[in-house]
C-alpha cells in the first residue's frame, strides 16, 4: 500500500470522518483550519472549524477564507464529504466573527449565496460593521437578518454578551465571549469553546494590554485561569502578526513575539506555573519578509517556561486532548 494511502486512512480514522459520527465524546477538540495567515493571500486567511472529538458538527471561528480552505481539506481526503457545497452546508453549524475586518469575514461574505440558513454569533459592535458595511445591497446582497430591504433573512445576527456562556445548536459546544481590544476603541472578540469539561481559546486580533492601555487580556486571563490550574484548557489559540522589528507605534491592534511572551508570562504567574499544560497554537502571522521564520525563532528564544508551541497549518486536522 502507498504511503499516501495509509496516511489518508491514518486521518479518516483518527479523526472520525469515516463514518458520520455527530454525538460527539465528552474529550477535546477536532479543530480543522480553514486559513491560518493575517493577510494578503486571500485563500489562507484566518478561519477554524471547531468541534468536540468524535463530531462533524463544526463551529466556525472567523471566517476569512472558507471555499479556499474547503477545497484543500477535500483535496486531503480529511473529509467524507465529496464538495465544498456538501461540506459548508451540511457540517459548518454556526459562525463566530471576532471582528469586522476582512481577513477575518471575506469568506464568509463571498460565499453566503451558496450557504443554507444558520446563525452568524458576534458581539453588538461587530454586527453593525456587518450590517452596515458588507450585508448591503451597495456591497453585495444583504443575506442577513437585518438591514437593507430586501432582507434574504439567511443568516441570523445573534448578539453575544461578554461573559455569557451559550450553548450552540445542532453541536456539543458551549461558547463563552470575551471582548478584546484591537486598536483601542476597536471592539475585537475572544471565545472560549466548552466541549463537556474541556476548554478551547480562540483569540482574535489583539494587542498588549500595555500598548492598548487596556486591561482586556489581564481580565480574559484571570477568567481562565482556573481551568488551566484544573487542566481543562487544552489549547490557547492567539495571533502573532509580526516579529520584534516592527515598533510598537506600527502594530495596529496585533502582537509580537515579545508581547506574545510578555503576555503569557503574567498568565503563567496567575496559573501558578501551570501554563506549561496548555498548548499555544500561533496564528495569523503577516506575510512580511522572512517575518514567518523570524517569528519562530523568536518565539522559540524567548520562550523560557517551556511552553507547548505549535503553528497550525492550513487544512491539516489538529485532535486537541
Amino acid at each position: 500500500m502507498k504511503f499516501k494511502h495509509i496516511c489518508t486512512i491514518f486521518l479518516f480514522l483518527q479523526f472520525g470522518f469515516v463514518k458520520a459520527q455527530d454525538h460527539g465524546t465528552d474529550i477535546g477538540f477536532k479543530v480543522i483550519p480553514l486559513g491560518v495567515k493575517g493577510g494578503l493571500d486571500e485563500a489562507n486567511l484566518s478561519a477554524y472549524l471547531i468541534a468536540a472529538a468524535g463530531s462533524n458538527n463544526f463551529i466556525c471561528l472567523d471566517a476569512g477564507s472558507i471555499y479556499a480552505g474547503l477545497e484543500k481539506v477535500i483535496l486531503k481526503h480529511v473529509t467524507n464529504a465529496k464538495s465544498v457545497d456538501e461540506f459548508q452546508k451540511k457540517y459548518i453549524k454556526a459562525y463566530f466573527i471576532s471582528h469586522g475586518h476582512l481577513d477575518h469575514l471575506s469568506g464568509l461574505i463571498m460565499n453566503a449565496p451558496n450557504d443554507i440558513a444558520k446563525p452568524i454569533y458576534a458581539f453588538p459592535s461587530v454586527i453593525d460593521v456587518l450590517k452596515n458595511n458588507y450585508f448591503t445591497w451597495k456591497s453585495w446582497a444583504n443575506f442577513a437578518s437585518e438591514g437593507d430591504k430586501p432582507i434574504l433573512n439567511k443568516y441570523s445576527y445573534e448578539r453575544l454578551e461578554a461573559g455569557k456562556e451559550i450553548e450552540i445548536l445542532n453541536t456539543n459546544l458551549k461558547v463563552t465571549p470575551f471582548s478584546l481590544s484591537h486598536v483601542n476603541p476597536y471592539e475585537s472578540s475572544a471565545f472560549l469553546v466548552r466541549n463537556n469539561k474541556d476548554y478551547l481559546l480562540y483569540l482574535g486580533d489583539t494587542g498588549a494590554d500595555t500598548v492598548e492601555n487596556s486591561d482586556k487580556l489581564f481580565t480574559l486571563w484571570k477568567a481562565i485561569t482556573p481551568l488551566i490550574i484544573n487542566k481543562q484548557l487544552k489549547s490557547i489559540f492567539i495571533e502573532v502578526s509580526f516579529d520584534n522589528s516592527i515598533p510598537e507605534k506600527a502594530l495596529f491592534g496585533h502582537l509580537t513575539p515579545k508581547l506574545l511572551m510578555m503576555e503569557l508570562q503574567k498568565l503563567n504567574v496567575l496559573s501558578g506555573g501551570a501554563l506549561k499544560n496548555v498548548q499555544i497554537a500561533v496564528t495569523h502571522i503577516k506575510p512580511c519578509e522572512n517575518c514567518e521564520l523570524n517569528i519562530k525563532k523568536q518565539i522559540t528564544e524567548a520562550n523560557n517556561l517551556g511552553l507547548r508551541i505549535v503553528y497550525p497549518q492550513q487544512a491539516v486536522p489538529m485532535l486537541i486532548k
